[in-house]
C-alpha cells in the first residue's frame, strides 16, 4: 500500500523528514535581531539579520535584541548627604552593541542591569544634597549615565541616557522647603527695597548738591509746586517762603 501512487512509503517518509529538517534549519531574523549560534557549546558568533541556516541537534541560537530598552528603575529609598530621606525613581535607556557578550558575559542582562541600576541609584543620590538633586538634576543623570556605562560595558551594553523622574519627600519637610522658600523671598524683597531707598538717597543728594551750586533752581521748584496745587482746584494756597528772606531776620535778632 503506498501514501502517493507511484511513490513508496520510505520516500514518503525521506520527503517529509526533509521538509522537518529544513524548517529546522532555517531561520530568519529581523532587521533588529542577531542570532548567537553555539555550535556543541562552543560559541560559533552572531549572525544575521536575514536568512541563516543552522545544523539541527547540533547548533543552539539564540535571539538577541539591538533595540533600545527603557527600563524603569523602582522607586528608592533613599537617604540624602545632608540626612534627608527621599524616594526617587529612574528611568535607564540602554541596548546591546555586542550580542556575544551579552549571551556569553552574564546570565540575564537586563536583570543585571536593572539590579545595577537601583544600586548605582542609591548610591549617588546617597553622596548628594537635596538642593544638588532638586537644582542640578541633570549633572546627577549624567553622573548615573557614566557609572552604568561604565560597568555594564564588559557585557555588550551600551547605556545611552538615564533619567530621574520623580522626587518625592515627606509633609514635614515640603512644609520645611516652602517655608525657607517664603523666607528667601522676604529676603529678596527688603534687599531689593533697601537698594532702591539707598539709591533714592544718593539722587537726593546729588539733587541737594546741585541747588547748593544753583540757588536758582530751588525757586524753580516752587514754581513747579505752586502750579501743580493750583491745578487740582484747591482753595488752600500755599506761599514758599525761601530760606534766605528769614537768614537776615534771625541775624538780626541774635545781634539784640
Amino acid at each position: 500500500m503506498t501514501l502517493i501512487p507511484g511513490i513508496s512509503p520510505a520516500i514518503f517518509f525521506v520527503f517529509i523528514f526533509l521538509i522537518i529538517l529544513a524548517t529546522a534549519s532555517i531561520k530568519i531574523l529581523r532587521e533588529y535581531e542577531r542570532g548567537v549560534i553555539f555550535r556543541l557549546g562552543r560559541l560559533i558568533g552572531a549572525k544575521g539579520p536575514g536568512l541563516i541556516f543552522i545544523i539541527p541537534g547540533v547548533d543552539k541560537m539564540l535571539r538577541v535584541s539591538l533595540r533600545t530598552v527603557a527600563m524603569e528603575i523602582p522607586p528608592q529609598e533613599v537617604i540624602t548627604r545632608d540626612n534627608i530621606s527621599i524616594t526617587v525613581n529612574a528611568v535607564v535607556y540602554f541596548r546591546v552593541i555586542d550580542p556575544n557578550k551579552a549571551v556569553v558575559e552574564i546570565e540575564n542582562y537586563l536583570y543585571a542591569t536593572s539590579q545595577l541600576a537601583q544600586t548605582t541609584l542609591r548610591s549617588v543620590i546617597g553622596q548628594s544634597q537635596l538642593d544638588e538633586l532638586l537644582s542640578e538634576r541633570d549633572k546627577i543623570n549624567m553622573q548615573l549615565q557614566d557609572i552604568l556605562d561604565k560597568e555594564t560595558n564588559p557585557w555588550g551594553i551600551k547605556v545611552s541616557l538615564v533619567e530621574t523622574k520623580q522626587v518625592d519627600l515627606d509633609k514635614e519637610m515640603q512644609r520645611t522647603i516652602a517655608r525657607q522658600a517664603e523666607a528667601e523671598r522676604e529676603r529678596r524683597a527688603k534687599v531689593i527695597h533697601a537698594e532702591g531707598e539707598a539709591q533714592a538717597a544718593e539722587k537726593l543728594a546729588e539733587a541737594a548738591n546741585i541747588i547748593s551750586v544753583y540757588p536758582a533752581a530751588m525757586h524753580l521748584r516752587f514754581l513747579q509746586t505752586l502750579s501743580k496745587v493750583s491745578a487740582e482746584n484747591n482753595s488752600t494756597v500755599i506761599i514758599p517762603l525761601p530760606i534766605d528772606l528769614l537768614a537776615a531776620f534771625l541775624q538780626k535778632k541774635e545781634k539784640e
